[in-house]
Formats: structure tokens, C-alpha cells, sequence
């Protein structure tokens, strides 16, 4: 029988964690240990966790005196397991059943999988509304994909939710941590180094409830176009100097997704010029150029230098008539 190491950093989430671990500790299939990694949280976390302890021997505790912050914590985590496979569960959020069968199972019978992944229930916890986090919509009903594929379709956004993924431990030891200078795109960092290193698995029945609410660390960040932006080209520049030079049409992939970056970054100077944040859209332009002067080319550039031509003014009125006319539409049928 597989086991299952669940990493389980906790900081001002105390009121998340026992249902968090619950969902660990009630999966069938795998042997499962939780590690509790309390970053000197400020509320009743340690409390929670050494009951949680107390209650189950599969639950394992680490109180720190002071912050390490996340990536620090995670990579302790990383250091810290020895099963044959790994999940780092942030405490906001938690599994579904069966979700840990559903992974082992698959990466058993494919010991070439790095890691696999799936579907996640978005819920918003201030309202209560739920809806399913379509990850990789042009997978299809492929269960596999070779590393380089994933890459591909991958490029510099994440398009996986964290709670997902299941590793297999050898290879995470053998990749190594999180990078402490990408705070914020770690994540997408993580998985494209992971699937540099062999295939990755899709379970296509959702695995885990991804919770938004107003303490989510990347609620507030994902607000600030620029930062992120820059976050992932960083990103790209490690994975491809380390990585990416050693794969099969390595410099194709690297273009390709900076040109998908520098994409984004015009979409998102169109929307600030729309608002008439002429300056941030200049900022985002400059910043697209510069990565990827191809984007020029671009159906984002394109309509960018329209919207420019009628100025953000007409650009607003004229948004406002087309959802009008979408929405009346709607109603019609």
C-alpha cells in the first residue's frame, strides 16, 4: 500500500485547520501522516493542532518561534517527508474524498508520472457560491501527458490548483524546493520544473475545495498586473536556464511562452486603458515589448492600437452597449 506525507502549513488559518486535516486523515486508500507546520500564527492554530495531534498519532506538529514565511515553511515540509508521495495542503483549503486514491492509483500504475493533478471546487466563503476550477480545458480525455507537452500548454500561468497536486516524493527531493525570490509564482515555477522530469497525470474528478476569501495571501497580489507579471517572467528565466536547455526543442518552448506572457501583458494594458490608466497601460506595453517584440503581431496588440485610436472614453461606452446588447439577448431566448 502507497503512502502519503500531507504538508500542512498553517498561518492565522486556525478556524480552516481541523476541517483541513480531517480530510486528510478520513481519505481510504493510501496510509496517510499529516505534518503541521504552525508559522508562529497569532491565533489558536497551535491549540487546534496539538489537539489534532492529541487525537490522532498521524498528525505530526512543528510550532515555530517566530514567521519563516511561506516558501521557508513549504520547503521545510519538503525536507521533512519520506513517504512515497507528497501534497502540500495549505490550511484554507481541503480534500475530497477519495481524492488521494484516485492520485496513488494512477501514479502507481505509471511510475513515470512526476506528479498529478485534477479539477478543484472554487468556494468563495464570504458569499457561499461555488463554482469548478476548469484546469488545462485542452487536455481532453488524455489521463497522461509527457513533460513536454505539459510545458507547452503550461507556459509562465498557472492553470493548477495547488491543492490538487499530488507528488511522487522521490522526484521532489531530487528538483529540490521553492525558490524563495518568486513568492508569488512559485507554484507555476514548481510544476514546470517537476514535469521537466517526466509525465504528468490528470484526475479528471474534482480533488480538493479551494477556498476565496479576503485573507487569501493572493487575493490583494493578482491585483497588481505588473508584479505579476514580472514574477512569472522570472520564473521562465530560472526554469529555461536550468531546465528547459536540456529539452527537446527547449528555445521553441521559451519563445513560445514568453510571446504568450508578453500577450497577456497587452491584454491587460488594454484593460487599464479602458479605465483610463493611461500610464499603467504604457507600463504594460513597454513591459511586453520588451520580453517578447513579437507581440506586436498579436490579435491583443491589434485590438490594443484600436481602443488607443478611439481613445478610453469611446472604448467604455462601447463595452457598456455591447454587454447591453448581450445581456438583452440573454433574455430574449
Amino acid at each position: 500500500m502507497s503512502s502519503v506525507d500531507v504538508i500542512v502549513p498553517c498561518y492565522n488559518y486556525g478556524h480552516f485547520l481541523r476541517e483541513c486535516v480531517q480530510s486528510v486523515l478520513t481519505q481510504v486508500g493510501p496510509r496517510v501522516r499529516v505534518l503541521i507546520l504552525n508559522d508562529a500564527s497569532p491565533d489558536n492554530t497551535a491549540e487546534i493542532a496539538n489537539d489534532l495531534a492529541r487525537q490522532d498519532p498521524r498528525v505530526t506538529v512543528i510550532h515555530h518561534l517566530g514567521n519563516q514565511g511561506h516558501i521557508a515553511t513549504y520547503n521545510e515540509g519538503i525536507e521533512s517527508v519520506s513517504a512515497d508521495y507528497l501534497l502540500l495542503l495549505s490550511a484554507d483549503d481541503y480534500l475530497l474524498p477519495g481524492a488521494l486514491q484516485r492520485a496513488t492509483s494512477l501514479m502507481d500504475t505509471h511510475p513515470e508520472i512526476s506528479f498529478t493533478f485534477g479539477p478543484a471546487i472554487r468556494l468563495e466563503t464570504h458569499t457561499g457560491a461555488s463554482y469548478l476550477l476548469c484546469t488545462l480545458p485542452c487536455w481532453g480525455s488524455e489521463r497522461l501527458l509527457t513533460g513536454q507537452k505539459f510545458i507547452e500548454v503550461m507556459g509562465a500561468t498557472n492553470r493548477i490548483a495547488s491543492p490538487t497536486v499530488v507528488v511522487r516524493t522521490e522526484i521532489q527531493k531530487l528538483v529540490g524546493g521553492y525558490r524563495p525570490d518568486l513568492p508569488h509564482a512559485g507554484d507555476t515555477e514548481m510544476w514546470l520544473r517537476l514535469a521537466a522530469h517526466g509525465w504528468v497525470g490528470y484526475i479528471k474528478t474534482p480533488q480538493a475545495v479551494y477556498r476565496g476569501h479576503n485573507a487569501c495571501m493572493s487575493k490583494s497580489y493578482m491585483k497588481k498586473f505588473l508584479p505579476d507579471l514580472q514574477q512569472r517572467e522570472l520564473l521562465l528565466h530560472y526554469f529555461f536556464s536550468c531546465y528547459g536547455r536540456g529539452l527537446p526543442n527547449g528555445d521553441w518552448l521559451e519563445q513560445r511562452a514568453t510571446y504568450r506572457l508578453g500577450c497577456h501583458a497587452v491584454s491587460f494594458a488594454s484593460g487599464a486603458f479602458e479605465k483610463g490608466d493611461i500610464a499603467t497601460a504604457d507600463e504594460l506595453k513597454r513591459f511586453a515589448v520588451r520580453i517578447s517584440p513579437r507581440v506586436r503581431r498579436s490579435l491583443p496588440w491589434v485590438k490594443f492600437a484600436l481602443k488607443r485610436m478611439l481613445g478610453p472614453h469611446i472604448t467604455r461606452t462601447w463595452r457598456r452597449l455591447r454587454a447591453r446588447v448581450s445581456s438583452r439577448n440573454l433574455s430574449a431566448t
